[in-house]
This record gives structure tokens, C-alpha cells and sequence, in this order.
């Protein structure tokens, strides 16, 4: 089975490429360093030090390998190119919520940049899903947990 390509933005690679790059340089070390000195302490078995040093590298590890398989099918979507006719990744999109009469902003990403916080939502997520192909002037609805809401797009600009 193929996995299926993780799309990312040009900014997204590039945190991710820096994280990775963190993580494997530094990290690693400090690591290494806690593990080493938890062990000159004597006795392993009741040695929380190394207990939480280990925890902490097996999360790095974990971390490294997440990463490193995001990147391996890994797709850029290259802002530049992004037709802004239509909603897609890469997008920035002003839309109004007709259940709260007001506007909203989005930025239309893949799941790993995700971040609701920062206005940034997945291709995947319910919302993005029904915004992905709409044009300017067109009203998409969207089938939530509390009911359907509704959104009017009124602008599409790259990222």
C-alpha cells in the first residue's frame, strides 16, 4: 500500500527541516550527557534521573523517525503557483460565518502544519474539506457536530 503524500507549505518544510536538524544535533547530545551523568550516580535501578533521561531520548527518537517519514512523502505546495481562483492549500481565505455574522481568516494547510490557534487549518479537517474548490461569492456548508454552518468566501489570496 502506498502512503499517501503529506502536504506541506514551503514554510512548513523548512520548520520541520529545522526541527529535525535540532533535534539530531542537540538534542541527541544533551541527552547523551544526561544519561552519562545519571549513570556515574551508581545504582540504575533506582535512579530516576536515568529513568526520565531515557523516557526523554526515546521521545527524541520517536520524533526524529515521525519527521523523517513526514519528509520521505513529503509534497510542497508552492505558494507562488497556488491559482487563486479556487480554494486550496496553500490559500489564504477570508470567509462569513453566517451563524455568527462575522468574517473570519484561514489559511488552508496540510494536517502536519495544522494550527487552529494561528488560523491555520488542515486540508482534512470538515471545514478545509468544504472550502477546498470553492471560489469567491460561493457558500459552502458544513456539516458539524452542533450542526450545519454555513460560509460565504469573499476572498482568496496566496499565503
Amino acid at each position: 500500500m502506498e502512503e499517501k503524500k503529506t502536504l506541506l507549505t514551503y514554510a512548513g518544510l523548512k520548520k520541520l527541516e529545522e526541527e529535525l536538524h535540532e533535534l539530531k544535533v542537540n538534542r541527541r547530545q544533551e541527552v547523551a550527557q544526561k544519561i552519562k551523568e545519571a549513570r556515574e550516580q551508581g545504582d540504575l535501578s533506582e535512579n530516576a534521573e536515568y529513568d526520565a533521561a531515557k523516557d526523554e531520548q526515546r521521545d527524541i527518537e520517536a520524533r526524529i523517525e515521525e519527521i523523517e517519514k513526514i519528509l520521505k512523502n513529503v509534497e510542497v505546495v508552492v505558494e507562488d503557483e497556488v491559482d487563486v481562483d479556487k480554494i486550496n492549500v496553500g490559500c489564504k481565505v477570508k470567509v462569513h460565518d453566517y451563524e455568527y455574522d462575522e468574517d473570519m481568516e484561514f489559511i488552508i494547510v496540510g494536517s502536519t502544519e495544522a494550527n487552529s490557534l494561528q488560523g491555520k487549518i488542515s486540508n482534512e479537517s470538515p471545514v478545509g474539506k468544504a472550502l477546498i474548490g470553492a471560489g469567491v461569492g460561493d457558500v459552502v456548508e458544513v456539516e458539524m457536530p452542533i450542526g450545519v454552518m454555513k460560509y460565504k468566501v469573499l476572498e482568496i489570496e496566496r499565503q
